[in-house]
């Protein structure tokens, strides 16, 4: 069954890192479109970072010069670097990977930054 599956997330004191991963499962991140969303309680859904299959990457202007999205075809997982995190930047995070009309969302993974 295709699936992404997110991981890496956790607690973290302001001006921490984190990073997150995106494991892709019967399927292939590097011919997907793969994003990065985060949402917080009461809050839309956001696109934080994407990344095609040219590995070409955007960015939210909010998250820019300090989150760094990557991908590891070997791996087969598309990885979010957080650098920098502040409290607002405390989300769950979605990994979603597109294909044409193929959506694939993971489960999400919590990201707290708190001291």
């Amino acid at each position: 069954q295709a699936r992404v599956e997110e991981s890496g997330g956790g607690l973290v004191q302001p001006g921490g890192s984190l990073r997150l991963a995106c494991a892709g499962s019967g399927i292939f991140l590097n011919v997907h479109n793969t994003s990065w969303y985060r949402q917080s309680p009461g809050q839309q859904r956001e696109l934080v970072a994407n990344i095609i299959p040219t590995r070409r990457t955007s960015y939210a202007e909010s998250v820019k010069d300090r989150f760094t999205i990557s991908r590891d075809n070997a791996k087969n997982t598309v990885f979010l670097q957080m650098n920098r995190l502040k409290p607002e930047d405390t989300a769950v995070y979605f990994c979603n990977a597109q294909l044409g009309r193929l959506s694939y969302w993971g489960q999400g993974t919590q990201v707290t930054v708190a001291a």
